[in-house]
């Protein structure tokens, strides 16, 4: 007798579940043509992260991803193990410039041309950062310019770029403003902000967000600069918030602090009082009996008047 043939082992295809501008989602004819993931050096922590070009990139998108345990996404008639959520946000390619141009400052301290500045045997598709149209014409924000027999010479200038983060910064808080975003020493659910806690909120706080969502951008030094050049007195020492029963979200699945399992096989009418139970627990326990039998009376009320 034949045994039956085993099938080949279908490859799994790469495919992920990506939240971008609507303007990514229109193709072109050309594979070649569409938009490019590549990694490039976060302009933070310098590390490699995801970013995403379209063509002919004239847009940098950031790609980050929100991860959660034993997830997976049905995807056609197939299922895809790789259950993480991409997020591709627009973002200023003159920060992932500025990386080089203080990496080229704090090596050779001169003016350079801008292709021997944006180098990278690394990550090579950083060349295609100088593709943009409008990163040549804000370079002026964080550099000093030379012109030699018609060619450009750059260096870094931390004075015009403080002056450039601060427009952020003026920017992101206009906009905080306008999107009602809650700031302060402790961020509330927009649900729940009332008027005394909105009217509380200083421009300090503002600011201070603001600063905090632009440092994600630079590195460290500069942030300290920049957040002296914005003349933020330094923190003090919060008061401790006594914990909340509610975990808060996170990447992670949330781990319960109590067994709640107890609760899936105790039948609650038909479990027995602990004959060692205290003089409090036993009135505490009439208390209870008595409120669980006023409330059912009160169902049960409310069920005849209904029929």
């Amino acid at each position: 007798m034949l045994s039956p043939k085993k099938r080949p082992a279908q490859p799994r295809s790469a495919q992920w579940v990506l939240v971008a501008p609507e303007s990514l989602t229109d193709l072109p004819k050309k594979v070649e043509d569409g938009p490019v993931f590549t990694r490039l050096h976060n302009p933070c922590t310098g590390e490699a992260a995801l970013y995403l070009f379209n063509r002919p990139a004239q847009q940098l998108l950031e790609v980050k991803a929100f991860h959660e345990e034993c997830h997976s996404w049905f995807i056609g008639q197939t299922v895809q193990h790789d259950g993480r959520l991409l997020f591709a946000t627009p973002v200023d390619p003159l920060f992932l410039i500025l990386h080089y141009i203080i990496k080229a400052e704090k090596e050779q301290g001169k003016f350079q041309p801008l292709d021997q500045v944006v180098v990278d045997p690394e990550f090579p598709n950083c060349v295609m950062l100088l593709l943009n149209t409008e990163v040549r014409k804000s370079l002026h924000h964080v550099t000093e310019e030379k012109e030699i027999s018609g060619n450009k010479f750059y260096k870094f200038s931390k004075e015009k770029t403080l002056k450039w983060l601060k427009k952020k910064v003026d920017q992101t808080v206009t906009a905080l403003k306008n999107s009602s975003v809650s700031v302060g020493d402790r961020v509330l659910s927009a649900t729940f902000i009332t008027r005394d806690h909105a009217s509380s909120i200083k421009e300090e706080d503002y600011v201070r967000y603001a600063h905090g969502l632009i440092s994600e951008y630079i590195p460290k030094d500069l942030s300290e600069d920049l957040s002296k050049h914005l003349q933020l007195p330094e923190l003090s020492t919060p008061t401790p918030e006594p914990p909340l029963k509610k975990q808060k979200l996170s990447d992670g699945p949330v781990q319960a602090e109590e067994d709640y399992t107890k609760f899936n096989t105790v039948d609650l009418k038909t479990k027995k009082t602990n004959s060692k139970m205290t003089a409090a627990q036993k009135a505490l326990a009439k208390v209870d009996k008595s409120g669980m039998k006023s409330i059912s009376s009160f169902f049960g009320a409310k069920n005849k008047a209904a029929k």
